[in-house]
């Protein structure tokens, strides 16, 4: 089978592999969708912190099952998507019903192999049935879900006033899903296109692009109360950083960026407003279903989400492409 390889930073290549054979209790997927993310491209540039090279990357994909257990409720031909987030089942985070912060995690094409190939074979339990939508958008279930894990996890209520910093495909989806909660909705980004698709595709309330003014416009916005909810979606520390001051008193600070780097912030400050801070990993089979009910219910534009498209074999070229801010990616799928 094809298989796209990362065999090193800034070195992508299609290899011809051995297709995988399904093991006791595992499902063999027809790779047919997958999405392009952050991940994919920090291992393009050598900054994930997990991977050893040589890898296959991707790990938001959809596709067709070719073979399943006989006892399985699959059948071949069914639509699916993939949890990428092999958890143990059994660890303290798991018997918790954490299975996102598994002590023994496994993410598909950063742990091990992903999905950019034509085959993969996963434990059943990772997979998902996903009547009634189509490819492309099973392909954009698991970047939504971590922005509905978020979403949860901070618990955004109605009549909040919410502040995304980072309007890529992550923050727009923690935007979107505050959105479906009721909350009034800012969002942040250096790139004006971003801010565009986030007021005009999503309906987000106010945006801004960051400026050395950016702290006294959003003083002003909220009267100087700031925000009940940040979400920060940058990777950048500075700017992780930066976010402890737009949380309002009593408020919630949630880190969905996770970066190489220590992170400071002001104690006074932090105790004066009894900020809750919250790290947000991954998603669970919960904020699957949930993202899988939006899109059911039509409260999801996952077409427009679709910004650019190519075919597997033009990924190595086509990629550092992608990469470029001026290319406009919201999210790039890839035609297995």
């Amino acid at each position: 089978m094809r298989s796209l390889v990362c065999v090193e930073p800034g070195s992508l290549v299609v290899e011809e592999r051995p297709s995988p054979e399904r093991a006791e209790g595992e499902v063999l997927v027809r790779i047919r969708r997958v999405g392009i993310c952050g991940t994919d491209m920090h291992i393009f540039r050598g900054r994930q912190p997990y991977l050893v090279y040589p890898r296959v990357i991707g790990h938001e994909f959809a596709g067709e099952v070719q073979e399943a257990p006989a006892d399985s409720t699959f059948v071949p031909g069914d639509t699916v998507t993939v949890m990428p987030y092999l958890s143990c089942g059994t660890c303290v985070a798991c018997s918790k019903g954490k299975t996102n912060c598994c002590t023994r995690l496994e993410v598909l094409g950063v742990h091990r192999d992903g999905a950019l190939a034509d085959y993969v074979s996963v434990p059943s339990r990772f997979v998902m049935k996903v009547e009634g939508l189509s490819l492309d958008q099973a392909a954009m279930i698991e970047f939504l879900s971590i922005g509905a894990h978020a979403v949860r996890r901070a618990a955004v209520a109605a009549g909040q006033h919410v502040l995304v910093v980072g309007a890529g495909p992550i923050g727009l989806a923690a935007c979107q899903f505050s959105k479906l909660r009721g909350a009034h909705v800012t969002a942040i980004d250096s790139r004006a296109d971003r801010l565009a698709f986030a007021s005009q595709s999503l309906g987000v309330d106010a945006t801004l692009e960051l400026s050395e003014d950016t702290a006294p416009r959003l003083s002003q916005q909220t009267r100087g109360e700031w925000f009940d909810v940040v979400f920060d979606a940058t990777g950048n520390p500075k700017a992780m950083e930066t976010g402890f001051g737009y949380v309002s008193h009593g408020g919630t600070y949630a880190l969905i960026s996770v970066v190489t780097a220590d992170i400071r912030f002001s104690d006074p400050e932090f105790h004066k407003r009894e900020t809750t801070l919250l790290a947000c990993r991954n998603a669970t089979q919960e904020d699957f279903a949930t993202v899988i009910e939006a899109m059911r219910g039509g409260r999801v534009p996952t077409h427009a989400f679709a910004s650019h498209r190519a075919k597997l074999e033009e990924v190595p070229d086509t990629l550092p492409r992608w990469m470029d801010p001026a290319s406009a990616v919201i999210k790039a799928i890839v035609e297995v």
